[in-house]
């Protein structure tokens, strides 16, 4: 996902009976009765918007606002599908699971799954949705400033120096403001109720078993979803891995764009110092690094104008966000190079990166804040940010410093669901070997919670969600699109070069 719809806002068992009625089931367990048994199908419709496939339909499906009390509250949640293609092929429903948290779903049929092989096409009802909280589902937000819906506000860069100072102000005020303005909907959001909504959609659509295909976020979302509902999974595929590390869940993402900076970095730079290259930066890859870290320390002690953006100057951080933001994609290498060259000449940039909605930082920050509880030793903070700093200079210690989340007013509502071995062996993990959000490291802490019931495709590829479909690999591809068609993994891992 690109981080101005994902990640933008911060940077998210007693027994098995007791579980299952709060929809934290064991992998063994029966259908959550806490999951809304009253869905009714879908009345589907014209979907608003342009530039969407002519046969997406849209439609609305009401769910619990609190699972713990389904007579309760309501929600809406809307959700979309392009059917079959090939109707007597047809074997049943495939949902894209967006990313994030905060990414909308709604017209991912006619966006990612016209990428999809007619084949599979074919087979499944392509469906998506809007997370609760945002798009045209039931939407929220916290009403926060402008000020603070900057990235350089709500991802925590520190001063030049390390000082957190005004990080804990910022951390402090955001999460009062959200406290203030966001309701209940926004203390009901978080991975958990995401899961329990996908299975208010599972039953909606009158389907037994889903098939899914989740992305960045959407691989936590779904390994959830197969932990609390394995019965009501057929083909799984999950793609740009989350680390479901259920004692870190959010802060261990956060925290894993230090990994993930330094792992993708490198791609970056050699395509900066080859002679080739439309906006050479220098001779060597080591220059190339030595350029991004003098000119940001440069930009600490003396900023650009940069009129638009937020705030209006180009300072180290925003140098740095830039760059983490270009180590998404290959596609965003000349656009960093160029920033770059021109900032080291003292011209302003042209374009100003934008901010994301109200309703798109609301739900990530919730989703971020309610998964899991966030240390609150500010010392502790400090102490980390200035070892990162040292160890991961490229991120400045951004990953691992105060957030919001420190100074949330609600506990969550729900432990983290640890990812086990236990359950049907049907899920399919791609993953990009140098991936900036989502870095191989924390992929292979998911490939080892779900043991035999995985089998993990890698690609010697740099680039953020999705490998699939996304990097030319006919390796990858071809193993996802069988899995998909035929049921059938690989016998072993796979790593296509």
């Amino acid at each position: 996902m690109r981080p101005t719809t994902g990640r933008t806002a911060a940077l998210a068992l007693a027994t098995a009976a007791t579980a299952s009625l709060l929809g934290v089931a064991s992998a063994n367990a029966t259908p959550d009765p806490a999951a809304d048994p009253t869905a009714a199908a879908p009345d589907w419709g014209a979907c608003e918007g342009t530039g969407l496939d002519p046969r997406q339909e849209c439609a609305t499906i009401k769910v619990p606002l609190d699972y713990r009390d389904p007579g309760g509250k309501r929600i809406s949640l809307a959700v979309s599908r392009i059917p079959s293609e090939r109707p007597q092929a047809r074997r049943g429903a495939l949902l894209l699971i967006p990313g994030g948290p905060g990414s909308p779903g709604l017209d991912r049929p006619s966006t990612l799954g016209k990428r999809l092989p007619k084949s599979v096409r074919d087979a499944y009802d392509i469906v998506s949705f809007d997370p609760r909280g945002l798009g045209k589902s039931t939407h929220t937000g916290c009403d926060l400033n402008t000020d603070d819906l900057s990235l350089l506000a709500s991802r925590p860069w520190p001063a030049p120096g390390g000082d957190i100072t005004r990080n804990i102000t910022t951390g402090r005020r955001i999460a009062d403001t959200c406290a203030r303005n966001g309701g209940e909907l926004l203390r009901n959001i978080s991975t958990v109720n995401e899961a329990r909504d996908i299975d208010s959609v599972r039953r909606a659509l009158g389907e037994r078993k889903l098939s899914a295909w989740g992305v960045s976020y959407g691989t936590y979302v779904g390994s959830v979803y197969a932990q609390m509902f394995p019965e009501h999974t057929d083909r799984w595929v999950l793609d740009s891995n989350d680390d479901p590390n259920p004692e870190r869940v959010e802060r261990g993402w956060l925290a894993n764009y230090a990994v993930g900076v330094e792992d993708t970095f490198p791609d970056f730079a050699r395509w900066a110092s080859a002679p080739d290259s439309p906006v050479r930066l220098a001779g060597t890859p080591d220059g190339v690094r030595r350029r991004v870290l003098d000119l940001a320390a440069r930009l600490d002690a003396k900023p650009l104008p940069w009129p638009g953006a937020n705030p209006p100057e180009l300072n180290g951080n925003a140098l740095r966000q830039s760059m983490l933001d270009a180590l998404y994609s290959r596609d965003d290498f000349e656009s960093l190079a160029r920033l770059i060259v021109d900032a080291d000449a003292g011209k302003v940039p042209a374009e100003a990166p934008a901010d994301p909605p109200q309703d798109a930082a609301a739900v990530s920050l919730a989703t971020i804040c309610n998964d899991v509880e966030w240390p609150t030793s500010l010392p502790g903070y400090a102490r980390d940010v200035a070892a990162s700093r040292k160890s991961h200079p490229l991120t400045a210690g951004m990953p691992v410093n105060v957030t919001p989340c420190t100074f949330w007013h609600d506990e969550p509502r729900d432990k983290p669901v640890r990812i086990t071995d236990q359950g049907p062996s049907n899920v399919l993990l791609v993953q990009n070997k140098r991936d900036v959000a989502t870095p191989y490291s924390g992929a292979l802490g998911l490939r080892r919670s779900y043991g035999d019931r995985a089998r993990m495709v890698s690609v010697d590829a740099m680039g953020h969600g999705a490998a699939y479909l996304e990097n030319g690999s006919a390796c990858a591809d071809r193993r996802v699109t069988d899995f998909l068609l035929t049921g059938e993994r690989p016998k072993r891992d796979v790593l296509c070069r």
